[in-house]
């Protein structure tokens, strides 16, 4: 038996539309593919949308609760409903309540455009997907983010819902396509007769005309609007990397599901660290009496400052792992690591007391250095 879609979302049958689309959101940051470690967090993912899109289309949910799961989910598999109901509520032919003129009557059509059951007039598609991008630190990639991200999408024009026409206007059948929604034409090419079916350019694909156009879209039955989202961008997130929004796209036609929002994270470069997948590199300067002695110095990590031990005789270039102290790995499977390059810095300046340490030292280990001189000490020392 299929888990009911109330408690698949973890809602009361009473959930306001809001409360299911704020339960759907929690469930798809929990549950899905990129981020969760679940086993079966693809499939719960997908139930969980699939309960939210029946739960918050008005008609569908009254089928869902009038229906019960079983049934509603082999009508939706069949495409369509079939079958009588009870006392209340049967009108038409054999007191179908799903049938033509039935509280539910359009219930078939409805599915087969959902599911694709067929659905009349070629069935309603869903929307168009819509792209943007995101930029993020790389601290806030480490971490994970919610960002408010502004964007201008078509919607559903308020004042005709999408209809593109008033409520109220005349209607009448396409003469163009008799009300299929499509037309047909058939050309004799030197290969035979070739037929085509496209969509009627007069209706829109809708089979009907309308004596009014809805003044606010001006027949579109939608308009642009800008709208604010939360994005939850999770810990780990790679530079280039999508992350998907369901249903946060464009509006469908015809009563489908909308589109998603594709969202393309770039991360801005850090003054500090390189990344090459979950690890970041960092270069960190010491003086050439570090590199000979040895010192435990602090490095910068996105954590904090952490000691790095840095042995006698180390050379310029040499390179110190610390461990974990990376990118978090998608799916919180650990970190990568910090890879540490040593640079032995040369002094741009001396005083006299190193300028003769140094020189002694030269002299110690049988090296010939000729310091040169600038203007003004070779004039002092001609006096």
């Amino acid at each position: 038996m299929s888990e009911d879609f109330y408690d698949v979302l973890g809602v009361s049958r009473d959930a306001s539309e809001d409360e299911i689309k704020q339960a759907y959101r929690e469930k798809a940051r929990e549950y899905h593919p990129d981020v969760s470690d679940d086993p079966n967090a693809e499939e719960k993912f997908k139930k969980a949308k699939t309960a939210k899109e029946v739960l918050t289309d008005e008609e569908k949910r009254q089928a869902y609760d009038r229906m019960g799961h079983e049934r509603f989910e082999q009508a939706q598999k069949q495409g369509g409903f079939s079958g009588g109901g009870g006392a209340r509520g049967q009108r038409g032919a054999g007191g179908d309540p799903f049938g033509q003129g039935g509280p539910f009557g359009d219930m078939g059509d409805i599915f087969e455009q959902f599911f694709g059951g067929g659905g009349g007039r070629g069935g309603a598609r869903q929307g168009t997907d819509l792209r943007t991008d995101l930029s993020i630190t790389l601290e806030e990639a480490a971490s994970g983010v919610e960002k408010q991200l502004v964007i201008t999408r078509p919607e559903n024009c308020p004042d005709c819902h999408g209809d593109g026409h008033p409520p109220d206007s005349d209607s009448r059948t396409c003469p163009e396509c008799e009300g299929r929604g499509q037309v047909t034409r058939v050309q004799q090419t030197p290969m035979g007769r070739v037929q085509q079916t496209t969509t009627c350019q007069r209706c829109g694909g809708e089979g009907t005309l309308y004596s009014e156009t809805c003044d606010t879209c001006r027949g579109k039955g939608q308009v642009r609007n800008e709208v604010t989202l939360s994005v939850d961008v999770p810990a780990g997130i790679r530079d280039g990397q999508t992350l998907r929004m369901e249903g946060e796209g464009a509006p469908a036609e015809g009563g489908g599901p909308s589109g998603d929002l594709l969202i393309e994270v770039s991360i801005e470069d850090h003054p500090e660290f390189d990344r090459e997948g979950d690890d970041l590199y960092h270069e960190y300067a010491i003086s050439f009496p570090q590199a000979v002695f040895g010192d435990t110095v602090e490095v910068s990590t996105l954590d904090g400052a952490v000691e790095l031990d840095v042995p006698k005789h180390t050379q310029s270039g040499e390179v110190f792992r610390l461990d974990g102290k990376g990118m978090p790995q998608l799916r919180g499977r650990g970190n990568g690591d910090m890879f540490v390059r040593v640079r032995v810095v040369t002094p741009d300046s001396l005083n006299d007391e190193q300028r003769e340490a140094l020189e002694a030292f030269a002299e110690a280990g049988g090296e010939e250095v000729d310091v040169e001189q600038g203007f003004f000490e070779r004039l002092k020392n001609s006096f």
